[in-house]
């Protein structure tokens, strides 16, 4: 089998030389009207550092509001190590971002309300004993899925406001969760699966707004172009993985961040650096991005990770590694660099979410400066400036 620098220089080499008879079907259609290029930014590009080591756009600045192991400016609330996925809740005139933790035994998820000019009110934690809680997803009635990332992980239901128990969702399966995203028009839950033989899930709930019961399903399909889904068997307890209980399930590799939008469900695998996008309506499977079919130089995208987007159509996406970028893709189909961490080489960017109004986004560099693998020099941040609405 190729490599995948033999790949992608075969699929480039193939597309410049115009030779059609390397591709078919589908994939020639991905390889030229499908997967974003990489072109100019709406924002253009990107300056010097600024004081907190961030390269930004013109017209943008950041702060750091939080440093794990050490209190919350303003507050008695130590923030957590490995500070991984997050989102943005309204507060009254104001918002609050949580933050899972991706440690063993301790994970959990901390939150920060902040007033409605920005200013951090209070700092406290949403849930605690879990293990390992990576990605998840936010809820339309305003609570935050917070995902266990190993064989036997659950998806814990947590209240961003405080004061209600987290509650597990076993119906929604065991397995090594990554991220979470609700379509409220179909009322199911999409799940991603971080696994280089994982699969891509739907959770049917009995009620739309509770959790506690209804169907799990997985994804069936050789590639792009029509699916289909399957129930799960035994999602709850079983001796053969979810991803093994149904013939034909389609694999992913490395499932990560999930974020639907406008009928559209994105979703990445980190293995093979893609961002998938199925829509809903006609169950169908495209490529929004795929590294091995950029044909305008270097790929700008690499070690893609957690997804967000905006009201203007952009999708945000994180790099683990790499070298430390969030990337955009218009939907015009362009990606480029939005961000960059400049001396956190050993980290990986966690956690992208905007305020409700647009207007800041918050992400996270899960282990810092020092890349410590615990994650006790992790940094969150917030950047604001001119967003396109």
């Amino acid at each position: 089998m190729a490599t995948p620098l033999n790949r992608r220089m075969f699929l480039r080499a193939t597309a410049i030389a115009g030779g059609t008879t390397a591709f078919s079907g589908a994939l020639w259609h991905q390889a030229f009207a499908g997967p974003a290029q990489p072109g100019p930014g709406p924002y253009g590009a990107l300056l010097p550092a600024d004081a907190n080591g961030l390269q930004l756009p013109q017209g943008f600045r950041s702060r750091i509001v939080a440093r794990s192991m050490q209190r919350v400016a303003g507050t008695r609330h130590t923030w957590h190590p490995a500070p991984d996925g997050g989102a943005c809740f309204q507060d009254g005139d104001g918002w609050i971002y949580v933050s899972n933790s991706e440690v063993p035994l301790v994970g959990g998820v901390s939150a920060i309300r902040f007033g409605a000019d920005g200013t951090v009110a209070s700092a406290y934690r949403i849930l605690n004993g879990t293990t390992l809680n990576c990605a998840g997803g936010a809820t339309p009635w305003n609570t935050w899925l917070s995902c266990e990332e190993h064989d036997f992980g659950l998806v814990y239901e947590t209240y961003p406001q405080g004061g209600k128990a987290a509650q597990s969702r076993p119906a929604m399966g065991r397995f090594k969760h990554e991220a979470a995203a609700c379509d409220p028009d179909r009322k199911v839950v999409y799940l991603t699966e971080d696994q280089s033989d994982g699969c891509f899930y739907r959770f049917r709930p009995s009620t739309w707004g509770d959790l506690s019961s209804g169907t799990l399903e997985v994804l069936l399909g050789t590639g792009t172009g029509p699916v289909r889904w399957a129930r799960v068997p035994n999602p709850r307890i079983w001796t053969t993985p979810t991803r093994d209980q149904v013939s034909g399930a389609m694999r992913f590799d490395g499932g990560e961040g999930c974020y639907y939008a406008r009928g559209i469900c994105y979703f990445t695998t980190k293995g093979d650096n893609r961002v998938w996008s199925y829509d809903a309506a006609a169950e169908t499977l495209d490529l929004a991005y795929d590294d091995d079919l950029v044909t305008g130089g270097e790929a700008p995208l690499s070690g893609v990770d957690n997804i967000t987007g905006t009201a203007s159509g952009d999708l945000y996406i994180a790099e683990d590694g790499d070298n430390m970028e969030i990337n955009l893709i218009t939907p015009e189909g362009t990606v480029a660099p939005f961000l960059r961490v400049l001396g956190h080489d050993e980290s990986e960017i966690t956690g992208p979410a905007f305020s409700p109004d647009g207007k800041r986004l918050y992400f996270s560099s899960q282990r810092g400066e020092s890349g410590f693998i615990g994650g006790t020099d992790g940094f969150t941040y917030e950047v604001t400036g001119p967003f396109r609405g």
